[in-house]
């Protein structure tokens, strides 16, 4: 039997319409929040005093959201299971000054945002999302989820050594979207953007404007065994993590509080206040434990009893490239979650890790997969790291194996999704 038809799919269909809806890290959010709402869950403000009410609750800020559900019987001193995610990916953000233009073409001035595969923004559909600020300080999301822009490759008949020397693209001059003819005109885009979002442009104060592909997910292969789609680094994590703790909450008798903490700016080094560098995970955990009645010495039992799971894509191996691999371990597609380990701390996996990691598989009946870079090759990192030395709280780096990633379209097994989810959903329910 094909290893397409081994799951209901039910849960990676799901993924696909998360994925297109959240073109921004702020529409992520948006509709994470609205699942846990569905779930039960209820909003707090941070400026709000918090109280000891058992249930769902969660936070956001900007691009991010932490949430989290407190059992029946916790005490203050209960530990947490978390599963860290991020909702940012890489693409071309919308500068300050964004109308510019050259020999009689509209374009819109863009920066670019972490490690972006450029070539991968080429010749294609692109879409506008984010958000605007407006003088009130509210604000509004946007998504222009039609053609709008395209960032035009040289033709072969101007770069004839493109196929032999390689593509080479200047970051200033090379990556500046089209999306019209004529000569730029200051406050142009801020117009349009303010009459798709049906406000006026003078109500705007300040802009968060990102491009995105418009083409939506898609299964692939002869199997459809395959699932291709944007900004699987890392909303796949966001979904699954989401799946798992409203499932989680229909367990009897939780022995922790299990919890989603999705930050922004993952891919540029997480150094924000939305970032998890930044303290709004441990303010989040300090005043749960705190609203439930407990002191320091509580939260300090609580924290040395947490564990965190940080899920993020790896790296499948890739058939064109093996030698680009660590030759003993080769994660597949469809072969379950990975296990990321980098004894140089790229990853917060130990061995204490992996048997908290392998035991949530077990009980979920999944199967995993080991994931090491090659010695020869620079490792990359994870909010994984960052978590264990910020809170102290042990930490596992996990996720799912995939190709092209950091492209504007990334490839990985139909069937991890929702594999990622189950082995999630069992860590927990602890």
């Amino acid at each position: 039997m094909s290893s397409a038809h081994r799951f209901d799919r039910g849960h990676t269909d799901d993924l696909m319409t998360f994925l297109a809806a959240s073109p921004s890290p702020y529409h992520a959010v948006a509709n994470t929040a609205e699942r846990l709402e569905k779930a039960g869950f209820r909003q707090v403000a941070e400026t709000d005093a918090w109280d000891a009410t058992t249930g769902g609750k969660y936070v956001t800020r900007g691009g991010a959201i932490i949430a989290w559900y407190v059992p029946e019987g916790a005490t203050p001193a209960s530990p947490f299971r978390i599963v860290g995610a991020h909702t940012d990916s890489p693409n071309l953000r919308v500068k300050p000054l964004p109308d510019t233009g050259s020999a009689g073409w509209r374009q819109v001035a863009v920066e670019l945002y972490g490690g972006t595969l450029l070539n991968t923004w080429l010749d294609r559909d692109l879409g506008l999302s984010g958000r605007v600020t407006l003088r009130d300080g509210s604000h509004r999301l946007v998504n222009v989820d039609r053609p709008l822009l395209r960032v035009p490759q040289l033709a072969i008949h101007l770069d004839r050594g493109v196929n032999q020397d390689g593509l080479k693209l200047d970051k200033q001059k090379h990556m500046t979207p089209i999306w019209g003819l004529g000569e730029p005109t200051e406050g142009d885009l801020i117009r349009f953007v303010a009459q798709e979002t049906g406000i006026t442009a003078e109500e705007i104060a300040g802009w968060d404007l990102m491009v995105h592909s418009v083409e939506p997910p898609a299964y692939l292969g002869r199997d459809q065994e395959l699932l291709a789609g944007p900004r699987m680094d890392n909303l796949l994590s966001v979904h699954a993590a989401t799946a798992a703790l409203t499932a989680a909450t229909a367990s009897e008798g939780l022995p922790s509080i299990p919890v989603l903490a999705a930050f922004d700016h993952e891919e540029n080094g997480s150094q924000s206040d939305t970032g998890a560098e930044g303290p709004l995970l441990g303010n989040v955990l300090e005043r749960s434990v705190f609203a439930r009645g407990g002191t320091y010495e509580d939260k300090a039992r609580a924290f040395a009893g947490t564990v965190c799971l940080s899920s993020d894509t790896g790296h499948a191996i890739h058939p064109n490239y093996t030698e680009r691999h660590e030759p003993g371990h080769h994660p597949v597609p469809n072969g379950g979650p990975i296990l990321k380990v980098n004894v140089n701390q790229r990853y917060a996996t130990d061995g204490s890790g992996r048997a908290v990691f392998a035991a949530a598989c077990e009980r979920a009946g999944v199967p995993w997969q080991h994931f090491v870079s090659n010695n020869a090759m620079p490792c990359g990192t994870t909010i994984g790291p960052i978590t264990a030395a910020r809170h102290g709280i042990a930490t596992v780096d996990i996720g799912v194996a995939c190709l092209s990633m950091h492209s504007a379209r990334e490839l990985c097994g139909a069937d991890d999704p929702y594999l990622l989810a189950s082995a999630l959903t069992a860590f927990l329910e602890g």
